[in-house]
């Protein structure tokens, strides 16, 4: 198929670091293709209400709600930016003079169906991150949700995911998850904190840098604390049990290593948990394009960029939690920014200009990376979580894979994540490691006696792939244009 030219410049993922590159690049003179897997655009953190709820407040579904549908509208309006939503990049490579290749897929019927093939000569990549999920005995029984997959039944429709709702796991995304729980109706069985937060008394700098998240966290609090609830610290859900979906859940307490605290085990009902422990950067079109990569705040591989957010690669930019997670305002700074260098490396952007619009943003992506930092120190992951395991437990949900397996695969003399998971059918399904594969990396990790993934001779085993959304070959088979 012969590749077209779409824009000047072409932006994948339409949440808050895709939103600000697109309006920036834009407004700098750039012609931009924005480009979107979801129905509607603003991401996770921006996700708006069906206009087909005719909702007579809908800014009350999220505090930023209203910022996040003018920007939409902004760009909806705007004569240099062409969207294109429910279109997903299910390959890409390198474009010889610079940025990329993109092959499009159309999703809009509930399966993939190619949409062809346009050459972008500038890219940026804001494709966002995955729920960081972990494994525990029953944590494959209907009524486990991520954080993610909660939040978006609350704000894209109005869906509580039970009736009795436990929330656990780490990180400050628990909080307006929690909050937007009650305010949809459900009643909490707790939330929990598998670390202590008084790390935060330790880093009054940190909270500076972040006027506007402590403030938000503070109205979350308030929110738990009118419904009297609150925050449990140094306490996780270690097991899950019922007879065809959740119906209790065993807590417990957890020592500084996250292993249990003898005796400490307790039962509560509850038909639905929502656990996670952070995000995951997306990282596969960004390698599939050869992007270098770095270390993360917490230690993991993000996509490594320059001052503009300019990649390894030429006319690749990366933007938002591909960088780092750190946040919806960390994630609009960067997008802008790399909307600016775009603008500003086609030309239609004088460096005066860029200068003066780059200033602000280039202030908060300083004090946000700085907060992102504390993030990753105030609430890490340590490895005391597989002591919860037994070896019948599901590490990989959608291929069946139990822990014993993988321990076994090790034992056997698998070298690698990669290895492992040819040996076990990790990462071989649905979801292609999307999911489990934070988990069995560790796994293996702990297993193979190395300190950490990165010791792996292939860390970004289930990463790279050329193949970043499933097709059907059917679709490719029946393209005429398509060299065989």
């Amino acid at each position: 198929m012969i590749p077209t030219r779409a824009a000047d410049v072409v932006v994948v993922g339409a949440g808050a670091a895709g939103l600000h590159a697109a309006v920036q690049a834009a407004d700098g003179g750039a012609s931009v293709l924005l480009l979107d897997a979801d129905v509607r655009p603003g991401g996770q953190y921006h996700r708006q209400l069906p206009v087909e709820f005719g909702a007579v407040r809908p800014e009350r579904a999220h505090h930023e709600q209203p910022a996040a549908a003018d920007l939409i509208a902004r760009l909806a309006r705007h004569r240099r930016v062409t969207q294109r939503q429910q279109v997903t990049v299910w390959a890409a490579e390198p474009r010889v003079g610079g940025g990329a290749l993109l092959h499009l897929a159309d999703v809009s019927s509930g399966r993939a169906v190619d949409a062809g093939v346009i050459a972008a000569p500038r890219v940026v990549l804001a494709t966002g991150a995955y729920d960081r999920t972990l494994p525990f005995p029953g944590s494959d029984l209907p009524g486990v949700y991520t954080p993610g997959a909660a939040r978006s039944l609350l704000q894209g429709a109005r869906i509580v995911p039970g009736h009795r709702v436990l929330v656990a796991g780490t990180g400050p995304f628990l909080l307006p998850v929690a909050a937007g729980l009650i305010e949809a109706g459900a009643r909490l069985a707790g939330v929990l904190e598998a670390n202590h937060t008084r790390g935060w008394v330790r880093r009054p700098r940190a909270m500076a840098f972040a006027p506007e998240k402590v403030a938000e966290a503070a109205r979350y609090t308030a929110t738990l604390t009118r419904h009297r609830t609150r925050v449990r610290a140094g306490r996780a859900v270690v097991a899950v049990q019922g007879d065809g979906r959740v119906q209790t859940a065993t807590v417990a307490k957890l020592k500084p290593d996250w292993t249990i605290v003898p005796g400490s085990e307790k039962t509560i009902e509850t038909d639905a948990i929502v656990v996670g422990y952070g995000f995951v950067p997306q990282l596969e079109l960004a390698l599939a394009l050869g992007c270098d990569t770095e270390p993360g705040p917490d230690g993991s591989p993000v996509v490594a960029v320059d001052d503009a957010q300019l990649t390894s690669r030429p006319g690749v930019y990366a933007a938002g939690e591909l960088t780092g997670v750190g946040g919806a305002v960390l994630a609009a700074a960067e997008g802008a920014l790399a909307g600016l260098a775009t603008a500003l490396d086609l030309g239609t952007l004088g460096e005066r200009g860029h200068a003066a619009r780059a200033a602000a943003w280039q202030g908060a992506r300083a004090r946000y990376r700085r907060f992102a930092d504390a993030l990753a120190a105030v609430y890490p992951v340590p490895d005391g979580w597989q002591s919860w395991l037994s070896d019948d437990t599901v590490v990989c949900r959608c291929e069946r894979v139990r822990y014993g397996a993988v321990r076994d695969a090790v034992a056997a003399g698998a070298t690698g994540l990669g290895t492992v998971c040819a040996a076990t059918g990790c990462g071989q399904g649905r979801c292609q490691g999307r999911s489990c594969g934070t988990g069995i990396a560790e796994l293996t990790a702990t297993l193979s006696g190395v300190d950490g993934p990165a010791e792996l001779p292939d860390p970004l085993a289930l990463s790279v792939r050329p193949v970043d959304t499933p097709i059907p070959l059917g679709e490719l088979a029946d393209d005429p244009d398509r060299p065989e």
